[in-house]
Order: C-alpha cells, then sequence, then structure tokens
C-alpha cells in the first residue's frame, strides 16, 4: 500500500566509529531536509571505547531529532539494531552502517520502491568496495542461503534497508540475524523487494568483519530454516530422524538374526553394538521431539502462529 504522512526513523549502530558518525550525520540531514520530511537519527552505541559515544552525545544536544541509546556493553550489530528498531518512533524505518559505505542518496529511491506496495525492500550492493575475503565469502553464504532456505536476495548482508515498522511487531532479532531479515520477513509473510544501490570504499576505522562471523551466520541459517519448515512441529523432524535410526537398526537385527540361523551362532560383534546404539538414540531422538513440541506448543500459547495482513469489515 502507499506510503501516506511519511515519517521516517533511521537507526544506525555504532561500534568505534569516532572518524565517521559526524560526516554521516551531516551528510543523512542534507538528504532527509531535501526530501522535507520528519524523521530522527537514531544512533546505537554498542559500547564503542574510542569515544563515538561521546560525540553521538553531542549532536544530542546540538540537534533534538537525533536520539542515542548506548548500550551497557558489546552486543554486537544484531542487538544494536533491534534495540534501535524497537525505539522508533516513525512506521518507517530506515537501517544502515555508520561506517559511511552506505549511502544516503540511496533513502529516497528505497523509499520510492517501497511505495509501490513492499513491506520491506533491501540494498544490493552490486559493485562492492570491499575485500577480497569479503567478496568471497560473501557468494559462498549467498550461495548456502540460495540453497538451503531458498532465499532470492541477491545481497542480504546488506545493511541498508527501509520497512514498515509492523514487520517487526512480535519479532526480536537475535545472534547474528540481521543479515537474514529479508528471509525471516518473506517467511513472515511481508513484501519484500530489493534494489541496486551505490557501496563506497570504507575511508576511516577498521572493519569489524571477522571469519568467526560467517560460522555464527551459517548456524543461524541453520535454524532458519528448521524454524520455517518445523516450528509448529517439531515432532516431524526428529520422528522422521529417530524413524531412520529404528529403520537401520531393524535391518542390522535382521541381517544378525538370519545369519545366526545360517551358521548356527549369534556374533555379539560391532555391527549388533550399533544397532543397540541406533535403538537407544532412536528412542532418545523420539523423546526429544516430544518435549521439543511440548515446547513450542508453550511457546504458542499465547501468541498465533499466523500474522493477519488486515481485517476488513
Amino acid at each position: 500500500m502507499p506510503v501516506v504522512n511519511i515519517a521516517i526513523s533511521i537507526v544506525i549502530p555504532v561500534y568505534n566509529e569516532t572518524m565517521n558518525v559526524q560526516p554521516l550525520y551531516r551528510e543523512l540531514v542534507t538528504v532527509l531536509d531535501h526530501m522535507r520530511v520528519p524523521f530522527e537519527i537514531i544512533f546505537v552505541d554498542d559500547a564503542s571505547r574510542d569515544g563515538s559515544l561521546q560525540q553521538l552525545i553531542q549532536l544530542n544536544l546540538h540537534d533534538r531529532r537525533v536520539r542515542v541509546i548506548a548500550l551497557r556493553r558489546n552486543y554486537g550489530q544484531t542487538a544494536a539494531l533491534d534495540a534501535g528498531i524497537k525505539h522508533a518512533r516513525h512506521d518507517l524505518v530506515v537501517t544502515m552502517d555508520s561506517d559511511l559505505q552506505n549511502d544516503p542518496h540511496d533513502i529516497p529511491r528505497l523509499l520510492a520502491k517501497l511505495n509501490e506496495g513492499y513491506d520491506l525492500v533491501t540494498g544490493w550492493r552490486h559493485k562492492r568496495h570491499d575485500s577480497l575475503l569479503k567478496h568471497v565469502m560473501s557468494r559462498i553464504a549467498h550461495a548456502m542461503r540460495s540453497r538451503v532456505i531458498q532465499e532470492r536476495i541477491h545481497d542480504s548482508g546488506c545493511t541498508l534497508k527501509i520497512f514498515r515498522k509492523e514487520c517487526f511487531k512480535d519479532f526480536t532479532l537475535y545472534g547474528e540475524m540481521h543479515r537474514y531479515i529479508p528471509a525471516l520477513m518473506s517467511l513472515r509473510g511481508f513484501r519484500v523487494a530489493e534494489i541496486k544501490v551505490n557501496h563506497r570504499a570504507r575511508r576511516a576505522g577498521k572493519t569489524k568483519y571477522n571469519m568467526w562471523r560467517v560460522f555464527k551466520g551459517f548456524f543461524d541459517m541453520l535454524f532458519i530454516k528448521f524454524w520455517a519448515d518445523y516450528s509448529t512441529r517439531p515432532l516431524h523432524f526428529f520422528g522422521m530422524i529417530a524413524l531412520m535410526q529404528f529403520f537401520l537398526s531393524g535391518i542390522i537385527f535382521a541381517e544378525q538374526i538370519i545369519k545366526a540361523f545360517v551358521v548356527q551362532s549369534l556374533d555379539l560383534g560391532p555391527l549388533f553394538v550399533l544397532a543397540v546404539m541406533l535403538l537407544i538414540t532412536g528412542l532418545l531422538t523420539f523423546l526429544f521431539g516430544f518435549l521439543a513440541e511440548i515446547l513450542v506448543r508453550t511457546y504458542y500459547q499465547d501468541k498465533p502462529n499466523y500474522s493477519i495482513a488486515k481485517i476488513y469489515g
């Protein structure tokens, strides 16, 4: 649906970006003032140690359209984004990085695309100015996401996004989930689109990217796949694994019994031990499935497992 009475909250996580926050503020204000829309800029300081927080406080004193959320310790980008989104006052939210690599001049284009009837529009850094390692890992991650969770977005890791705040109603980001926001919103039934955006080389500060974030993102992807397919029926998932173990155990037991009749002796060797182990682990998997089913039913007890877009009449 078209956007009416436009007002925008800009959410920006900050961690040790003392050289970038003021230039970013000036550029943002220039763009937003030119758009002539009410706005607020929410900087979420993730326990910076380089004086970034002090600069942000000065910006708040200078311009009341700037709000600052200071986290008690370093929780990571996902938690910082979630805190900013939760405290946004306006119905439209833009998220972006604080390192000046996202271009504020792309915000009007994101808004125009959102106005075509989408709930979330994400940027696609089709010409990235990053290191070779980032390029390679990004391509590998994209290939895995496309295969595992059937993601159709080219660049879900791009922080530059615009969305309606209702997308995050009764929803909390955690782990490294910020890179899966488009996939998560698609799974919840929201309309997602992407446009090509400008990506600039980092001019100051150090990148926070490291290999450990890749592994954490991989684990989060597996959770999303499980939650998308089995969040309301975990017993189906664990039950299938248990049945496969029972099936293999049964084949081995049958082979051992037939062999005992043929050679007139029962061999209690490694295969027999494996069959017993599969039987025990199968039972444990079934029990785990029942426990997961109970937990899920408790989780959904006070909330529906569906999302209503609108009620007419």
